[in-house]
């Protein structure tokens, strides 16, 4: 015969409500914790990589790969004047802050900087030959100074001659 047993639907209820309330708040622990985690980092084969210990010094980093550098912006640098490429740097030559990286040629410019030297040049020319005039001139002036003094010497040595003269009767005060 079949005996009757008391009902644990109540106590299965239970049971199962705790169990799975303790596993969402497990589920929500782990999903907490996983999206607080960084990225992982990545994995790289022992044969690549070259240990050693860390030194103080610079750091060089050399960095190959096939292909052309293309710069990310293209920034336009407008000349203060008009001109035409004379020359190019050529690709592969180490650039400095310093380095010229193309020459422009101005034939107006350039003719400008040749006339401003023919002036110069002229000038100078100029100033030469007027040094050279004034420098004429001053010795004129030192050769007629020492006209003016010589004959004034003579006059003084002449008026003495003839004043020892007059004391000794041999001329007249008159002449």
């Amino acid at each position: 015969m079949d005996i009757p047993r008391e009902s644990d639907t109540r106590k299965r209820l239970w049971r199962r409500l705790i169990y799975g309330s303790l596993g969402g708040v497990a589920i929500l622990i782990v999903t907490l914790g996983l999206s607080r985690l960084g990225p992982a980092a990545p994995t790289v084969e022992r044969a690549t990589i070259w240990p050693d210990t860390v030194k103080r010094g610079p750091m060089v980093r050399e960095v190959r790969g096939l292909g052309t550098l293309v710069p990310e912006d293209i920034l336009w640098i407008p000349a203060v004047t008009d001109g035409r490429v004379k020359r190019r740097l050529l690709p592969g030559i180490a650039v400095k802050a310093d380095t010229v990286l193309i020459e422009l040629t101005n034939p107006e410019l350039e003719q400008a900087t040749l006339d401003a030297e023919w002036q110069l040049k002229q000038a100078v020319a100029d100033f030469n030959s007027l040094k050279a005039r004034f420098d004429s001139k001053l010795l004129d002036q030192r050769v007629t100074a020492a006209t003016v003094q010589s004959d004034y010497q003579q006059a003084h040595l002449s008026a003495e001659k003839d004043e020892a003269l007059v004391k000794l009767g041999l001329q007249s005060e008159l002449k």
